[in-house]
């Protein structure tokens, strides 16, 4: 069975990850059944990433009292001790993951190119796909949609 990731057309059920929180603690794609999900792969070495935070911040703080959850995936190249620092300096308000083997990555559809932003409905399924900086006025139309579901 192949992931078909063409414009994901197709609903594919976002793989089963368990993904392991800045605090240790994990966190897994069943978990967050029942939410709208923002998956971001990121790394504090990619300008577009950096650059984009604040609209990632912005869009979780807009919608977290919503049933809507941020995770933002850091590359297993990222130092860890990077990503905690630009975590913990920059405030972010969502749940950040370490990808340390890449398996993560490799599951989600062979991740290589940051920033890359899956939204998962509340389904579990993957309805949108974005390989560098969404329009992120688009992206809160569909957000707004999902939740509203």
């Amino acid at each position: 069975m192949g992931l078909s990731m063409a414009g994901c057309s197709t609903r594919d059920a976002a793989p089963d990850s368990t993904f392991v929180l800045l605090d240790g603690s994990t966190l897994s794609t069943a978990d967050l059944k029942g939410k709208v999900t923002l998956v971001n792969f990121w790394a504090t070495t990619c300008v577009t990433c950096v650059k984009e935070m604040p609209s990632l911040v912005a869009t979780h703080k807009k919608f977290s009292d919503r049933n809507f959850e941020t995770l933002a995936v850091a590359m297993s190249y990222d130092p860890p001790a990077w990503v905690v620092n630009f975590a913990n300096t920059r405030q972010l308000p969502f749940k950040v993951a370490l990808d340390n083997t890449g398996q993560i990555a490799q599951a989600w559809g062979d991740v290589k190119l940051t920033p890359t932003t899956y939204v998962v409905d509340k389904q579990g399924q993957i309805v949108k796909r974005y390989v560098g900086e969404p329009d992120f006025d688009a992206l809160h139309r569909l957000i707004e949609d999902l939740l509203a579901a």
